[in-house]
């Protein structure tokens, strides 16, 4: 898989959000001077599928509150979702999904699916009644079927968009 360095990240915070060790990814890219990274750049991430090589896609629209799973660029259904509340916004851009997690407990229903990106995932929700709503601190909330039917389908690698 690779990862395109976005304005402002460091390499450790790549490391981070894709929970795979620093060490792991300077052997995945001999000659990268890890204490000079730039927009643009191209970093191998192992361990994980190109996501061009994954038929589906999610594609999320924050301001209309859904999430849309396309397979090869076919609308396959659509999901009404909750996003972040004010000062706690659903992040935008591109990522993939990188571990599922089956009952986390709490208030994240009967499934997380982590994106790459630190803190924050697809999940359940333990108050149906916020679907709809911009309410969480950032995640994607989904009914707890939704989720598990989505989780049942996308695997790991699969391309998260995320837009307004």
């Amino acid at each position: 898989m690779i990862h395109t360095v976005r304005p402002g990240e460091t390499l450790n915070q790549i490391a981070l959000d894709y929970r795979v060790d620093l060490a792991t990814i300077l052997r995945a890219n001999p000659g990268m001077n890890p204490n000079v990274i730039y927009p643009g750049q191209s970093i191998e991430i192992p361990s994980y599928p190109s996501p061009d090589t994954i038929p589906y896609e999610i594609d999320i629209s924050i301001n209309n509150r859904s999430l849309r799973l396309l397979r090869n660029g076919v609308l396959q259904k659509q999901y009404p979702i909750a996003v972040g509340r004010i000062l706690h916004e659903t992040p935008v851009g591109e990522y993939i999904i990188i571990n599922k997690a089956p009952n986390p407990g709490g208030p994240f229903g009967t499934m997380w699916m982590s994106l790459s990106k630190q803190h924050y995932g697809i999940h359940g929700t333990n108050d149906p009644s916020s679907i709809g709503k911009a309410v969480s601190r950032g995640c994607v909330r989904m009914y707890n079927q939704d989720v598990e039917e989505l989780a049942s389908i996308v695997p790991i690698g699969t391309r998260v968009r995320i837009h307004p």
